[in-house]
């Protein structure tokens, strides 16, 4: 045929031809459907059918008085310009040849699937679409559930006329592609009957870090379409491309999405949206075992095309094989160069700012300006340069004001949305997935996006300042002494892991039981026994989809740990086991029964002297199961443990031989187990400190406090808590002296290095091997340290 190509006639040299998405699907029909990846048949139009339709109609030359002069600024004159093309291609006939060739593709195609009305998608993919240098994913239309000739010859009429759609237009006109250079080609494959299933998208490198060892799996009920426009809030699958490479199958995290509707096949209207039930709602559209085969073909696919993908798929009802039905180059953070230079926005102060609204954040920085709420594409001429766009959803009809808005806010979507797509490529920040900010934010009201505190995304009240720090890579010197950095939210570890490091010296595991466990260990002990314990009910609805509490507590804690692992992978990542006060347990959901109230918490129940306790023994081991589940299911055996306030050495002790007991032993597979010295006594006694455990991390705020006997919570005494002081100072010199005679690690995570270079100078002079910054000064005290090494290796 002449023009119509099978895909076992496709591969990737034909683009000019078929387009980047139909030249794919050949390439994998052709390559990997013997490496176990399943590709649906089907075929494509030429690009030769396309300039056959403009011949034959006699249309090309209006079409260019049409788009002459076009200014994509002007939303109104667009609009008008892009529907006159659109009609005058609808208008049209398709040429004889044409009709001749399809009807024979679909009728073979049906042979294929033994039925008389094979159901197929019907896509479009521009001659220029899916190259390496530009994104022009979404723009042209899709049709789908088309099962009868008639019906396949008008979608193929609407697929060419879809090559002038707004926001096609306005992106080739903007990145100077010539109008006539861009031809379309129509893919017709067989349908995955994921309408009765789930489907969803996969991106071979994080979509927001720009990490290339994580695969981001976007799932939803029904068809695809629905997460791929952004109406419906998937769920999110991360898995850790280098454990998988080795044979072990890393989930490091998973997120439930809402999932509110699904998208299924209409006898009289090809495809309608439906409510999904409570049940489809509260839990994952596919299991582990098949987001990790999802991971694995994704794999497959990256190899063969040596760049990460932006890949589509769906897992068919009747058979329940997963299928992949489309890929393309990925084409925004792939090109982002991050060893010239690091951009990194930050918020003067967020505290005690109005939060109004908050969902996925898309990239990581900040905007203000004033809310313009948007509709639907007749309100644009209401959006002025500098705005928030806020809307209940947006596609990519919506680009030519996404480029004016200083932030995007919407109800509706997930990370891997075409408005996302879209935001991160103009490099606009935009949380998605908000749920009511279209009822929240109010016209002309004054707000500030920040995209720059990890997963969540958050709408403040008000025009909040900002920093922009933008760090020449090139410049930053190697240093004899390992700076690592503190990391709180797993959510930031992969962008903290893009600045100069050498791992992180202090993971806190309060900071991820407080922010995705929320409930008191104990009463999830207790809960787990049967027992009934207060706030049960929030408990609960806080654990959906887990119902088992144990599961919930090792599943959740140990993908907090396992992200912050996997971003610093391989470097060294020290977790401290949970430290939090009394006081702060009592806050948790159920806390009450299980805390006394205290007198000073700072120096009461907390750190070791709880883990053996029988009060609390139980959630010690659980903390211990997460830490294994990391190491050796999850293979990421970069983590090392430490131990907080471990007054005595018979308290390290009992501690080891209770982690020893849950399979955490020293030296096995190289586990090291450190303390943090905090307490004068750790300093006094070090030497037999040092018997117990492989080294020493300095709590430099603990030992200020408890050195010069000031409470660091206290307003009246707090001008004499300085780590300067002498006294302190002799401690760090102690420390690092007794851990440099036993040829032990010994290291800093206190606030004081992040705080004072002159605290940094004078513990590199000391020999220690590695301090733990605050990401905000990591920087700074980068040149403190290169110059001072420099200085003392001149003499």
């Amino acid at each position: 045929m002449k023009y119509i190509r099978f895909f076992n006639e496709l591969n990737i040299n034909d683009v000019p031809t078929v387009g980047g998405k139909n030249a794919s699907l050949g390439e994998m029909y052709q390559k990997l459907t013997p490496k176990g990846v399943n590709i649906p048949n089907g075929f494509a139009t030429t690009s030769d059918a396309y300039w056959l339709l403009l011949q034959e109609n006699n249309i090309k030359e209006k079409i260019a008085d049409i788009l002459h002069d076009l200014n994509i600024s002007d939303t109104n004159n667009l609009q008008k310009r892009g529907l006159e093309v659109r009609t005058l291609i609808l208008n049209s006939h398709l040429p004889e040849a044409l009709v001749d060739e399809l009807l024979e593709a679909y009728k073979t195609l049906c042979d294929e699937y033994n039925t008389d009305a094979v159901d197929v998608a019907v896509r479009s993919s521009g001659t220029a679409e899916d190259l390496p240098d530009a994104s022009f994913a979404g723009q042209q239309e899709t049709f789908l559930n088309i099962n009868t000739p008639e019906s396949l010859l008008l979608s193929v009429k609407k697929c060419f006329a879809s090559l002038f759609t707004d926001r096609a237009i306005s992106y080739r006109t903007s990145r100077g592609f010539n109008h006539f250079k861009v031809a379309l080609s129509v893919g017709v494959q067989k349908m995955v009957r994921s309408d009765i299933s789930s489907s969803g998208i996969i991106f071979t490198i994080d979509t927001e870090s720009g990490s290339e060892n994580l695969i981001l799996i976007n799932s939803i009920w029904g068809l695809g379409e629905n997460v791929v426009s952004g109406r419906v809030n998937a769920d999110e699958f991360f898995i850790f491309k280098p454990t998988l490479k080795n044979g072990i199958n890393t989930i490091l995290k998973r997120s439930l999405g809402s999932k509110k509707e699904k998208m299924l096949y209409s006898e009289n209207i090809h495809t309608l949206n439906v409510q999904t039930s409570q049940a489809e709602q509260k839990s994952f559209s596919i299991s582990d075992s098949e987001a990790m085969e999802l991971a694995k073909q994704a794999l497959i696919i990256e190899e063969h095309y040596g760049r990460p993908m932006d890949i589509e798929w769906a897992k068919d009802g009747n058979d329940s094989k997963l299928y992949i039905v489309q890929a393309r180059p990925e084409t925004v953070m792939s090109k982002l160069d991050q060893s010239i230079s690091i951009e990194h926005y930050s918020l003067e102060s967020a505290k005690g700012a109005n939060i109004l609204a908050s969902g996925r954040a898309v990239g990581d920085k900040i905007g203000s300006g004033k809310v313009t709420i948007i509709n639907d594409t007749t309100e644009f001429e209401r959006f002025n340069e500098g705005d928030i766009l806020v809307a209940d959803t947006t596609n990519p009809d919506w680009e030519p004001i996404m480029k004016k808005a200083s932030a995007v806010v919407t109800n509706r979507g997930s990370r891997t949305c075409h408005a996302a797509i879209v935001a991160r490529e103009i490099g606009v920040p935009a949380v998605v997935g908000c749920g009511d900010a279209t009822t929240v934010l109010k016209d002309g009201q004054m707000v500030t996006v920040s995209c720059a505190q990890g997963d969540e995304g958050y709408i403040y009240e008000g025009e909040i300042p900002y920093f922009v720090k933008t760090v020449d890579m090139k410049e930053l010197r190697a240093t004899k002494t390992k700076l690592f950095v503190n990391v709180g939210n797993p959510a930031e570890a992969f962008n903290f892991a893009k600045m100069p490091n050498d791992g992180v010296g202090l993971a806190r595991m309060e900071f991820i039981m407080n922010n995705s466990i929320v409930a008191h260990p104990m009463a999830l002990v207790d809960m787990h026994k049967g027992k009934s314990v207060k706030d049960e009910e929030k408990i609960r609805s806080f654990m959906t989809p887990y119902t088992d509490t144990k599961e919930f507590f090792v599943h959740k804690l140990s993908e907090g740990i396992a992200m912050i692992a996997a971003a610093f992978y391989p470097k060294p990542v020290i977790i401290r086991t949970s430290d939090f006060k009394s006081n702060e347990y009592r806050n948790m959901l159920g806390g009450l029964l299980y805390e006394a109230e205290e007198e000073n918490p700072m120096i009461g129940f907390r750190g070791a002297s709880r883990y053996y306790d029988e009060s609390y023994r139980e959630a010690f081991e659980w903390e211990c199961a997460a830490l294994k589940r990391v190491r050796e299911e999850m293979g990421l055996g970069n983590i090392k443990i430490m131990i907080p306030f471990v007054r005595t050495p018979d308290e390290g002790r009992k501690v080891i031989e209770i982690m020893s007991k849950q399979g955490l032993v020293r030296a096995n597979d190289g586990l090291e187990i450190y303390a943090m010295c905090e307490i004068p006594a750790n300093v006094i006694l070090a030497e037999k400190f040092l018997d117990v455990f492989d080294g020493y991390s300095i709590g430099s705020n603990d030992l200020t406090q408890l050195t010069l006997g000031v409470d660091r919570e206290s307003a009246k005494i707090a001008h004499i808590f300085d780590e300067r002081n002498e006294a302190v100072k002799r401690m760090l010199q102690m420390a690092i002296k007794a851990c440099k005679e036993r040829g032990k690690y010994i290291g800093i995570c206190g606030q004081a290095p992040s705080d004072y270079p002159e605290i940094t100078e004078f513990l590199v002079q000391e020999g220690i091997d590695s301090i733990s910054l605050n990401p905000d000064s990591l920087f700074k005290m980068h040149k403190v340290v290169a110059d001072l090494e420099e200085k003392l290796a001149l003499g």
